[in-house]
């Protein structure tokens, strides 16, 4: 096997996460170490499927195993079981864009797959929403040229907080209204057109930089940064899994 990614302690927290267990109906899975490995160098360096080194076995087993995986909802399930324990005192929110590259286009109906079109060509937007520490805990996918503050509402939706921090393009009267209603105090800089600006915490705002920071975490891995996979299903199921790893760091 190559050099692992994941450390012993890592591995020990999600293999019973994984199907193919002794436990489970069907085969007993032999290489489930190995075959998370094959995924995590994927993510990492945004290679071809075919430039899978053969170390990890053969690249198209890899690739039909991590596409069963996807439409079966493996990688969330993951995600969800090690994000179980959030840090609530603080909830934030952002969005970022990606750049679809050009093998990852839908040539039909790419709206329906989260990719919008602009002057600089097909893109994706990430909104995510994470704890305290900067964990992801949720993320929404549209196409690049959504706005933000549309899913603003859905992002915090059932997250019972004791701050929501977003910067000034969240600021709406309705998302101030959702935090309210969830019992959470909006931390928002209002917009300079408001006749009454509403007040806000600016040493508690200064927070609001580990949403950033997860975006920057998320898009070290370059299968994140850039857009390879054409089907949204895909795309949602690597983000899942990278969120796993961040949260196993």
């Amino acid at each position: 096997m190559p050099r692992p990614v994941l450390s012993d302690d890592q591995w020990v927290r999600i293999k019973d996460l994984l199907p193919g267990k002794a436990s489970d109906c069907g085969v007993t899975a032999k290489d489930n170490r190995l075959f998370v490995e094959a995924v995590l160098w994927m993510a990492r360096t945004g290679a071809p499927w075919r430039d899978l080194p053969e170390s990890f076995g053969h690249w198209h087993r890899v690739y039909v195993r991590y596409n069963r995986w996807s439409h079966k909802g493996v990688w969330t399930q993951i995600w969800e079981a090690v994000s179980d324990d959030p840090d609530l005192e603080y909830l934030m929110v952002d969005g970022s864009i990606v750049r679809v590259h050009q093998h990852g286009a839908s040539k039909k109906q790419s709206a329906m797959q989260a990719q919008g079109k602009s002057r600089g060509g097909l893109s994706t937007k990430i909104h995510l929403a994470v704890d305290a520490l900067g964990n992801p805990i949720r993320f929404l996918l549209t196409p690049g040229q959504a706005s933000e503050y549309g899913q603003a509402n859905q992002l915090i939706e059932g997250i019972k907080a004791d701050f929501v921090m977003a910067d000034k393009g969240y600021d709406s009267d309705s998302f101030v209204a959702s935090i309210r209603a969830s019992g959470a105090s909006p931390e928002l800089p209002p917009r300079k057109n408001l006749t009454s600006p509403r007040d806000y915490d600016k040493i508690l705002y200064k927070e609001r930089n580990l949403v950033e920071r997860a975006f920057q975490k998320l898009k070290h891995y370059r299968r994140i940064a850039t857009r390879y996979e054409r089907v949204e299903k895909h795309y949602t199921a690597m983000l899942s899994f990278v969120s796993t790893v961040i949260w196993l760091a």
